[in-house]
């Protein structure tokens, strides 16, 4: 079974998304159980290796234990590559100029919410182990982020 540290590694936030999404597609595709007649033979949803729906009916093979599993890990691949990304852009906005107000307000939170997960990110970022693989930012830049990110503004 795949996890979530594994699928990080092996995929980047545009692959894991594409894959993510042929996943979902296909499962959306496959019908429940109650939508079968009994006298219905799925078999493989007519669909070869399930990737295309069955043109016929519509459907797509059910998604196999690991693939299922596979889709919940690729959803946390994508929430924490997400997460990861907005930060940065957060770095981003702060070093084109824009206040906690206004990153705030683009997040749809508070500026203090804003600030404060910001943060916490580079806290995170300060306690990445380089050694088992993960990529961290270096005292430097810790440094660095913690001066951009400066005090909540009024």
């Amino acid at each position: 079974m795949a996890t979530p540290d594994e699928l990080e590694r092996q995929y980047t936030l545009l692959s894991a998304a594409a894959r993510f999404d042929a996943l979902r597609t296909r499962d959306a595709l496959t019908p429940s159980p109650d939508d079968v007649d009994d006298e219905d033979d799925l078999g493989d949803g007519g669909g070869g290796d399930g990737a295309e729906p069955d043109e016929a009916t519509g459907s797509a093979a059910p998604l196999t234990h690991e693939e299922a599993l596979e889709l919940l890990a690729l959803g946390e691949v994508l929430a924490r590559k997400a997460a990861y990304g907005r930060q940065l852009s957060v770095r981003s906005a702060r070093r084109a100029g824009a206040s906690w107000s206004q990153i705030g307000a683009a997040l749809g939170t508070s500026k203090q919410a804003a600030w404060e997960a910001h943060n916490r990110w580079i806290d995170e970022q300060a306690k990445q182990d380089r050694e088992a693989g993960h990529w961290g930012l270096n005292d430097k830049e810790i440094d660095a982020a913690r001066t951009l990110a400066g005090e909540l503004d009024n």
